[in-house]
């Protein structure tokens, strides 16, 4: 019977809507193994005791996954924070200080505090491990971080380099422009992975509201972009963006090693 429920539940994971994905599949897998090359050896160890043999790369997208179950339902909009508006930066400081709803800001917070306390349970630590490497991952797509009334780019709907099928705006930021690059996440990583000390500590200096208003400054660039238009070259939405998202990508792996290295290092 567990075997059954074990293939149902893949099935429902390969036939779930890409606009549900946050990087999609194989962006997550590029930040977490960009942050897994960054650990320090403590970090390191105090994770594998949490997770066991399941690498950062692969338990990134167990936040995905686990939306074919509807008992975790209620992790939906921890995903994301959605602004009705471009802000400037202190605008933004403000407002993310009066926070209190359930969104990705918040929720970081919250799992930063839990995972500090010495007497949490395992099965408490796996879940709120998996859900910040997640989350600090996909804050980092600009689309996690665009308009409450389009869904975050969700209801843009696009026609992508002539594809018959209709995506949106969201998807493409997901994976479509990953995909394009037709490489394996390992690959991806070779490709991107390159950064020096200083940058790195650069990177994980700046706080989380200023990775949240880097990402809505973007954005809004990408809005402006297809403003008007039904659909999008892949070859020149790739000549724009590709510099664009990569960054995003390494942004969010160093990040995301510099938060588990303050936590577990």
């Amino acid at each position: 019977m567990k075997s059954i429920r074990i293939f149902l539940l893949a099935i429902a994971i390969m036939y779930l809507p890409v606009q549900t994905m946050a990087w999609g599949t194989n962006g997550h897998r590029i930040c977490g193994q960009i942050a897994d090359s960054y650990l320090t050896p403590k970090a390191r160890a105090a994770i594998k005791a949490i997770l066991g043999d399941e690498s950062i790369a692969m338990t990134s997208n167990w936040a995905d996954f686990i939306k074919s179950d509807p008992a975790y339902n209620y992790l939906s909009v921890w995903h994301y924070v959605d602004f009705d508006k471009r802000m400037t930066y202190p605008e933004m400081q403000a407002y993310l200080k009066a926070d209190t709803t359930t969104d990705a800001y918040t929720k970081m917070n919250f799992l930063i505090g839990e995972l500090k306390k010495k007497n949490l349970s395992k099965t408490s630590k796996v879940l709120y491990l998996r859900m910040l490497i997640h989350i600090v991952e996909d804050v980092h797509q600009p689309m996690h971080t665009a308009h409450t009334a389009d869904k975050g780019g969700n209801d843009v709907k696009l026609t992508w380099n002539n594809n018959p099928q209709p995506t949106n705006l969201h998807s493409i930021w997901d994976s479509q422009l990953i995909d394009m690059q037709q490489l394996s996440f390992t690959e991806y990583v070779a490709w991107i992975n390159h950064t020096t000390a200083k940058q790195r500590a650069e990177l994980q200096a700046a706080p989380v509201s200023q990775w949240l208003f880097e990402s809505s400054q973007l954005a809004e660039k990408i809005y402006a972009d297809v403003e008007g238009k039904d659909k999008v070259s892949g070859y020149n939405y790739n000549f724009k963006f590709i510099g664009v998202l990569n960054q995003q990508l390494l942004k969010g792996g160093v990040r995301l090693a510099g938060v588990l290295n303050q936590l577990f290092g």
